[in-house]
């Protein structure tokens, strides 16, 4: 541990983003909480964040919208300026972001390495984890790891409440296993997979399915279309859930197939086996921690065919931005993991 941390140190947290993101921080929040269990922890965060992660042992949580204005920046400042904390970690990088970090007095302000620091957020912390091109969920922990001075371990238990699994039960108990949860839309259009390719797994698939997706017409629209493609045997849920339910969900099926998506990362802190869809991005970075033996990786060939480039000599976080990356992702990848992943369950 740091020398000069007090006995109970006051530890603001700052990462608002995504479902997904906020649950792989969750996992370094955990390990901080068992390497400090004295911490006084607090996060900022979003209003979606806290939907799912309220009532998290302890945890303190702000719930804020991002800021958008000027006066949201005075509003923060005013409300924070009286709060002292003793370690801040700045778990995200990001203008609007970094502009937050000097209205939280703390003598220790530990951000990312400049490669990841992105948009000057090192002007902000006095402090830095190290830079090792791995997963964003070791990068959270290295935070943990800068405070403590000792190695931490990724840990979930993301506090789902018992009406969440009984809700879950309930929709699902008409349903003969085994389980299929297909999240089958990413929030980017580049990292979708065909749509005429999840109707053929869906055809293929000897299972009951379960569609899950937001709320967006888009998603909506997908989900109906695949939604009749055997309908006798699927489930549509897509707009449906609450984050709470969707991991009680997520927790309660056999398996996840899903494109680089926030519900990946649910599934994964539920434990249950993800066939993650990755071709824009590396599933080493983004995909299910520690748990890719199922994953469809074909980003390799997308760097080559698309980029004309040798996938182990590329910078960090290099993504492949062509509408055309998803389709080397054939039915047969994802049919061999499925029955991979349901031999297992046998």
């Amino acid at each position: 541990m740091l020398s000069h941390l007090p006995p109970k140190p006051r530890i603001a947290i700052v990462r608002f983003s995504a479902l997904g993101d906020v649950v792989l921080v969750s996992a370094a929040i955990n390990a901080l909480l068992s390497a400090l269990p004295d911490a006084e922890v607090t996060w900022f965060t979003s209003p979606l964040t806290h939907s799912l992660l309220h009532r998290m042992p302890g945890v303190q949580f702000i719930v804020v919208d991002k800021p958008r204005s000027f006066s949201d920046y005075r509003d923060f400042y005013r409300r924070f300026r009286e709060r002292d904390f003793d370690v801040v970690l700045a778990m995200q990088a990001n203008l609007r972001i970094n502009l937050l970090y000097p209205a939280l007095r703390a003598p220790l302000k530990i951000g990312f390495d400049r490669t990841r620091a992105r948009e000057g957020q090192w002007l902000f912390c006095n402090k830095r984890i190290a830079f090792h091109d791995n997963h964003l969920v070791d990068s959270f922990l290295s935070f943990v790891e800068v405070l403590t001075g000792r190695a931490v371990e990724a840990s979930w238990n993301l506090p789902i409440d018992d009406s969440d699994h009984a809700w879950a039960n309930d929709q699902l108990r008409h349903l003969p296993r085994p389980l299929i949860a297909i999240h089958p839309y990413a929030s980017k259009a580049e990292r979708n997979w065909l749509p005429e390719r999840y109707a053929e797994v869906i055809q293929r698939a000897p299972c009951s399915i379960v569609l899950t997706g937001g709320n967006s017409p888009a998603e909506l629209a997908l989900c109906e279309q695949l939604a009749n493609v055997a309908p006798d045997r699927t489930l549509n849920l897509c707009g449906k859930t609450t984050p709470k339910q969707l991991a009680a969900l997520l927790g309660k099926v056999n398996v996840l197939i899903a494109p680089d998506t926030g519900s990946v990362h649910i599934a994964r802190a539920m434990d249950t086996p993800v066939i993650g869809l990755y071709a824009v991005a590396s599933p080493k970075l983004t995909g299910p921690y520690q748990r890719l033996e199922y994953c469809v990786d074909r980003y390799p060939q997308a760097v080559h065919k698309y980029l004309g480039k040798d996938p182990e000599h590329l910078p960090w976080n290099t993504r492949v931005h062509h509408p055309d990356a998803m389709s080397l992702i054939e039915v047969d990848d994802v049919m061999l993991q499925l029955g991979r992943v349901l031999e297992g369950t046998k």
